[in-house]
């Protein structure tokens, strides 16, 4: 009787398959979704019925997000690394624009010049944008155009990576412009911008000093953002501080981790949690982590932690698989901005970080935020088609023409590995007086 074959062994044939990583990318990222849309749904509907009596309205604009995101992940995978790195510059320069817009009337209105934060058709909300009646959060879209205009000059910059002015042309100036316009609106958004760089650098092998001075940089500019602000000076200080006021500085933290062990391991059940009803200030946003514990416990917290783990080591993979340097440092700076993000936002949950006002990636209600993510995954996506196994396996067994025009098309066909021909030893000449054997 043939033995059942081992779980291990099972695993191990499932990851050799050819497009693993893609099908892993979207079963992951998938699922975070489902789960986000579905916690929205609860974490909102019982404050969004007794404020405006439908308890729809926040779903369904999450919905349409939703779908935004998915048209921007479908025209991502798509595309070629060529084409990313084409649009590298025109999006870092649009994320640069917007983010000095809301930075610049923001201070306009500070000082007085300005008797509304709004010029002309632009008005800046602290970390949003509305133009035309349309309303972004430009520090979203920086960590895309961050993450593909860096994999860009580092990959053009090359061997030329060990000298320390190749690795600061252009790439500390502009990143540091940018880390400051988000950082003075935004500071929690400028340490993720600042995680997926350095998490880049490492990717591309930059030599250990050069983290060094950054390092210092990095902890002297966060010093200056956090003391520009009271509201910023109070969260490190409560955070720091065991005997906080509950009722005030440490209100919202004390709620979430209440939430969390009212869930126990397994919860209350989903949409019974009651801190959701007031008590739990962003319960939708910033906090969503504390409603899911508090309604699926322990377990729902970690199948939601166990999918970002997946997450993880499929970009991680996919960075490990791509056989160009653009596609590697792509993938490992969207690799650490979604770790890095989801890192301080459930360390804040939980009470091991300061809080920060960060969403979790997938999970947290908004519109910019969901749109960006979804198109990252995207452009893993189109990452992981290209990998030398997938690409070959797509092209021996090609999909159908309509699902190539509707799907996405092939990716181009990776050369054949080069293998060095053996040279063949010469024969020795047998001893005289000696007779061969057939």
């Amino acid at each position: 009787m043939k033995a059942a074959p081992r779980p291990t062994a099972l695993l191990r044939g499932l990851l050799a398959r050819p497009l693993a990583s893609y099908y892993l990318l979207l079963a992951s990222a998938g699922l975070l979704l489902v789960i986000g849309l579905t916690m929205v749904f609860s974490a909102t509907n019982v404050l969004a019925y007794a404020t405006d009596g439908n308890a729809f309205a926040p779903i369904a604009e999450q919905t349409t997000y939703a779908v935004f995101g998915l048209v921007a992940f479908w025209v991502c995978q798509r595309l070629p690394a060529r084409t990313f790195r084409a649009l590298a510059l025109p999006l870092l320069l649009a994320a640069l624009a917007l983010q000095a817009s809301v930075a610049g009337i923001a201070m306009l209105h500070s000082a007085g010049l300005l008797a509304q934060p709004r010029l002309g058709p632009v008005a800046a909300d602290l970390r949003w944008l509305e133009i035309g009646g349309v309303s972004l959060q430009p520090s979203e879209l920086a960590k895309f155009a961050l993450v593909v205009w860096a994999a860009d000059v580092l990959a053009r910059k090359g061997a030329l990576l060990g000298w320390w002015r190749e690795v600061a042309r252009p790439l500390f100036p502009v990143a540091g412009l940018l880390l400051v316009l988000v950082g003075y609106q935004d500071l929690g958004t400028m340490l993720v911008l600042l995680v997926l760089l350095v998490g880049m650098l490492w990717a591309a092998g930059v030599r250990l000093r050069v983290f060094a001075g950054l390092a210092m940089v990095a902890l002297a500019g966060v010093a200056v953002l956090v003391a520009m602000l009271n509201y910023r000076m109070e969260r490190i200080t409560s955070f720091l501080n065991p005997d906080c006021d509950v009722q005030a500085e440490c209100y919202q933290a004390v709620q979430g981790r209440t939430a969390l062990a009212d869930g126990g391991w397994f919860g209350v059940g989903l949409g019974n949690a009651s801190h959701k009803w007031g008590w739990l200030p962003e319960g939708h946003n910033d906090f969503i982590f504390a409603v899911i514990g508090e309604e699926l416990g322990v377990v729902g917290c970690l199948v939601v932690l166990a999918l970002f783990a997946v997450l993880t080591y499929t970009g991680l993979r996919i960075a490990r698989r791509v056989p160009d340097r653009f596609r590697r440092l792509a993938a490992a700076g969207v690799v650490t901005w979604l770790v890095g993000q989801t890192v301080i936002n459930v360390g804040g949950v939980v009470g091991l970080l300061p809080i920060t006002g960060l969403p979790l990636p997938f999970i947290s209600a908004g519109g910019s935020a969901l749109v960006v993510t979804l198109a990252a995954v995207g452009m893993l996506a189109s990452f992981a088609r290209a990998e030398p196994d997938a690409a070959r396996a797509l092209h021996a067994r090609p999909p159908a023409r309509w699902v190539q025009l509707v799907w996405a098309p092939l990716p181009p066909m990776p050369p054949e590995p080069t293998q060095s021909k053996r040279v063949p030893r010469a024969r020795q000449p047998e001893p005289s007086g000696t007779a061969t054997q057939d």
